[in-house]
């Protein structure tokens, strides 16, 4: 990765704040290689040196990928001064890194979000051009049928003339429960394309988003790091 700023690599792992981190290093609680840091504005590359803050390696990861299940009632975004945000729920290590959410849910929608400070990674995960397919499931207030799964294929055309692209539709039971695959992201999407057919949806949980599913053991506004396997899945940095 080539070499960085002591303080800063320190103030990255968000243990610290980069007043903080050059307090560690004029204390001499670091060290590079056995050797204590002169400085802040010392380089490294931690990569190839070997950095230990009070004897303990730093654990120094460049990019951060986090699955956090998504409750109702708090916004996607990275702050707001009057409601609660998705980074809110983060622990303030966590906070501390730049993270921000790879795409939005609704106030009230549940459900799989990506949090990262892979900035590529996340431009490409939205970019029209990679029609990621992200994974819904909804239950609505009638029960939908084989005319709705034709009409969601062919394409919805919105209350204002936007037309959707082709979307998947899968019935569950009696068929107010559905699954729905969207290939692009527009503005409460799956509730105005249900609502062209009539119907209403009562609630809605995103599961997966491309090859990343929803962890079954996360419950409600609990979140952690990525598997290796995951990151590789998604086109992440190790």
């Amino acid at each position: 990765m080539g070499k960085e700023r002591l303080d800063k690599l320190l103030a990255a792992t968000g243990r610290w704040s980069r007043r903080e981190a050059k307090e560690l290093i004029r204390g001499g609680r670091v060290l590079v290689d056995g050797k204590s840091a002169g400085s802040g504005e010392e380089k490294a590359d931690p990569a190839e040196s070997e950095i230990l803050v009070d004897g303990l390696p730093l654990g120094y990861q460049k990019y951060t990928y986090i699955m956090l299940h998504k409750p109702a009632g708090v916004l996607t975004a990275t702050e707001d001064r009057r409601q609660k945000t998705v980074l809110d729920l983060l622990s303030p290590e966590l906070r501390r890194r730049n993270l921000s959410p790879v795409g939005r849910l609704d106030k009230d929608t549940e459900g799989l979000l990506l949090l990262t400070n892979d900035g590529e990674l996340s431009h490409r995960l939205l970019s029209p051009k990679s029609h990621v397919d992200k994974v819904y499931y909804a239950r609505l207030d009638k029960a939908f049928g084989a005319e709705d799964q034709a009409a969601f294929a062919a394409g919805i055309v919105l209350e204002d003339g936007l037309i959707c692209m082709p979307a998947g539709l899968t019935l569950l039971g009696d068929g107010t429960e559905i699954l729905v695959t969207l290939h692009e992201g527009k503005f409460h999407q799956i509730k105005r394309m249900v609502a062209s057919r009539g119907g209403a949806v009562c609630y809605l949980k995103r599961i997966a988003m491309g090859p990343l599913e929803l962890d079954p053991t996360l419950r409600k506004g609990e979140y952690r790091a990525l598997t290796e396997e995951e990151v590789a899945k998604i086109g992440g940095k190790p």
